[in-house]
């Protein structure tokens, strides 16, 4: 009788979870039947004055050398050379004793 009464609760329990998960899959077809531009999460309602040509002009200055410094790095690792020292880090510092 015990399990009898244990199993009609865990069914119940299934069946209430199904149905929590058809609503979320209706939820997001409904969601999905709506073509268009998403908001970034967390900024749905937010104003901003950020354009993408603003993006595509900081994109070209900060990647510019990009693909050349990748190619140069590729062709060092190719003939197993050394990655020259940035003066700025802190192994090629002096050390101090």
């Amino acid at each position: 009788m015990v399990d009898d009464a244990l199993e009609r609760q865990h069914q119940r329990e299934r069946e209430q979870e199904r149905k929590r998960l058809r609503e979320e899959e209706t939820k997001d077809l409904d969601v999905e039947s709506h073509r268009g531009p998403r908001p970034l999460e967390g900024y749905a309602g937010g104003h901003t004055t950020w354009t993408e040509q603003q993006d595509d002009a900081s994109a070209r200055r900060v990647h510019a050398g990009d693909a050349q410094a990748s190619w140069e790095a590729s062709e060092r690792q190719a003939r197993l050379e050394p990655e020259p020292e940035d003066p700025d880090s802190e192994d090629a510092r002096p050390q101090r004793k």
